[in-house]
């Protein structure tokens, strides 16, 4: 039973792996041909979307134990770029060429790629520390980016097209519009919240690696 949880386990984080790869290739592909961060959605957009549609699985697997992170913080993640990216960013065309896309996309897709390949690499023994040492450290700089001037600041560039097209009134009982409001006042406690527990995992996991070394 072990080996074929482990097996799963490799499957799916290699894939995603791969998948967030090709991801980031086309980003740095068509920025590199085209000089301008204005095609990153148009190049990655909807292979983005499948990929962060797919992790839900991440949450299955916590919520049945088969990994040990637990449902809790894996929802709160897979929840808000969902939302970012399928009610916002995939509905509204007009903030698809924002530099903001470019820069949550290029943060995620780096970030992803070095945190599934360090998974699927656990899953069959243990990664090389060069990896495991970015799986914990490359947040630091890319999870503020892909927060701050990306998803936040592209999610206020989208009010005024919410507002003006009174976006989902036909599908809720609230004004969407302040509920984007409201989601941008209380993302920075969101976002704290899931930086300092990557902080702790980043003293717990590095080291008990400089432990091992000394040994």
């Amino acid at each position: 039973m072990a080996k074929l949880k482990n097996l799963y386990l490799f499957s799916y984080n290699s894939l995603q792996f791969l998948g967030w790869t090709v991801a980031l290739f086309r980003i740095l592909s068509n920025f590199i041909s085209t000089q301008s961060v204005t095609g990153t959605y148009a190049s990655a957009g909807e292979l983005i979307c499948l990929l962060q549609c797919c992790a839900f699985l991440e949450v299955v697997h916590g919520a049945i134990g088969i990994v040990p992170s637990g449902a809790v913080l894996p929802l709160m993640q897979w929840s808000g770029r969902t939302h970012f990216l399928l009610a916002i960013v995939r509905r509204i065309v007009e903030v698809q060429e924002s530099p903001s896309v470019f820069m949550t996309f290029l943060a995620w897709s780096l970030s992803e790629v070095i945190r599934y390949s360090h998974y699927a690499l656990s899953c069959i023994g243990s990664p090389p520390y060069f990896i495991t040492y970015l799986r914990y450290t490359a947040f630091i700089l890319l999870y503020p980016v892909g927060i701050g001037p990306g998803e936040m600041w592209l999610m206020y560039q989208a009010l005024p097209f919410i507002k003006k097209r009174n976006l989902y009134a036909d599908s809720l009982p609230f004004s969407y519009c302040n509920f984007v409001k409201v989601l941008l006042l209380v993302y920075p406690f969101l976002w704290l919240n899931l930086y300092l527990h990557l902080f702790k995992q980043r003293r717990s996991k590095l080291g008990k690696h400089q432990k091992t070394k000394k040994i």
